[in-house]
């Protein structure tokens, strides 16, 4: 089978495991009567990513082979995921907070590195065969945001957003890819024979490119910036369905199927990731950034000024501005600490990446958006707030970050 191909399953399968439950957890929760801590199982992601895909890529860059890597964590992330879909099920509305959230913690501990450990093997695989990965990875990554949009469309119109079949779905996904691991290009470990520093065997090199001041930039606002990524996929499916109680409003296609337009985002994505080559070579780094932080302030903006009916313009206006928030951020950040690491400490690289964005800045970002939820409560100011803070982040950056031009 074509390379690019082979990638573009494996990227498919990847962020499907994701699309089954990322957006729609929120209501579930919701209904179980979990509301005030909705936060914490978004934070959770982000507390197991700051020390798990470092961890992970470590082994994964010294001992065990990237693919096999990635397998191995899917298998696991599945098991509990499913384990957690059947103790829903099995409790129903008595389903208790601390066991539920125990599972789950587990499931998402394996599955957060398997998004850097995904972007190694495809980085390897394309470096080995003599490609550009700056040119060929967008088109092959685009394949992940189209199977977390074919799974939000499949969880919306099972019925499985108010319920604990969306971990189901997306535990077998896990189980899946598990076995689809065992074709993937192999990835060499970099592992050796020569005495080496205790800091160089734990994989700790990577947090040396805070030496340098642009890594260290770049580093500080991933990690300022990471504090947007999980807020509107934590409450955006929570609001937009909080509409359905005002009468005018409770038909709408966005309370109705609200899954599939906030399925926009990540259709916006698919377009989005393949702008990044002529951006990146264009642009360059520092612009491509900032265009993702005001990408920001326009997505929570919107959302604070529109509604389901004659708003939801609006709405679909913040789903179009979702694309390039998140992959000029996201994708374009990767391929940057690709360009410049060396090759002995990339998937730690990756991993410190993942740390910062995913880790450290999503885990304050939803513990943060929990608290001015639950202590503001009206929706349009709660997100008038994260565009402010977006905004602020983004003129901090223009002036800060300079990077040199390779």
């Amino acid at each position: 089978m074509n390379l690019k191909v082979r990638l573009s399953v494996m990227n498919f399968l990847e962020f499907a495991v994701w699309g089954a439950y990322l957006t729609c957890m929120g209501r579930y929760l919701s209904n179980l009567g979990f509301g005030d801590n909705i936060g914490w199982f978004y934070s959770v992601q982000g507390f197991v990513s700051i020390f798990m895909p470092a961890l992970i890529g470590v082994i994964a860059d010294r001992w065990v082979q990237a693919q096999k890597m990635l397998g191995i964590c899917h298998l696991l992330a599945g098991l509990f995921m499913i384990a957690a879909a059947w103790y829903g099920y099995t409790n129903g509305a008595n389903t208790q907070f601390g066991p539920l959230f125990t599972l789950y913690s587990f499931s998402v501990a394996f599955f957060m590195p398997t998004i850097a450990l995904a972007n190694s093997v495809a980085f390897n695989a394309l470096t080995q065969a003599g490609m550009d990965t700056v040119k060929d990875f967008p088109p092959i990554r685009v394949f992940g945001t189209v199977g977390f949009i074919l799974m939000m469309f499949f969880v919306d119109l099972m019925g499985f957003q108010d319920n604990q079949n969306q971990f189901l779905a997306s535990g077998i996904l896990s189980i899946i890819l598990f076995g689809y691991t065992f074709t993937l290009p192999v990835c060499p470990v970099k592992g050796s024979q020569e005495k080496q520093s205790l800091s160089d065997a734990l994989g700790l090199k990577a947090f040396s490119l805070f030496r340098k001041r642009e890594m260290a930039v770049f580093f500080v606002f991933s990690l300022l910036l990471g504090v947007c990524l999980q807020i509107s996929n934590g409450y955006a499916n929570v609001f937009i369905n909080s509409f359905g109680v005002d009468p005018q409003y409770a038909d709408t296609f966005g309370v109705q199927h609200t899954n599939i337009l906030i399925s926009l985002s990540q259709i916006s994505e698919t377009v989005c990731i393949l702008l990044i080559p002529f951006f990146m070579k264009r642009f360059g780094i520092k612009k491509v950034m900032l265009i993702a932080m005001f990408g920001w302030v326009f997505r929570f903006a919107f959302f604070g000024l529109g509604n389901p009916g004659s708003g939801v313009w609006l709405f679909i206006l913040s789903m179009i501005v979702y694309g390039v928030a998140f992959d000029f951020f996201n994708i374009s950040g990767s391929l940057y600490v690709e360009s410049r690491t060396d090759e002995s400490i990339r998937s730690s690289a990756q991993g410190l990446f993942m740390l910062m964005t995913n880790g450290v800045g999503a885990s304050l970002g939803m513990i943060a958006a929990q608290t001015v939820v639950n202590g503001i409560g009206d929706w349009p100011t709660i997100w008038y707030v994260f565009a402010a803070y977006a905004l602020v982040i983004g003129i901090t950056f223009a002036l800060v970050f300079n990077p040199e031009k390779k």
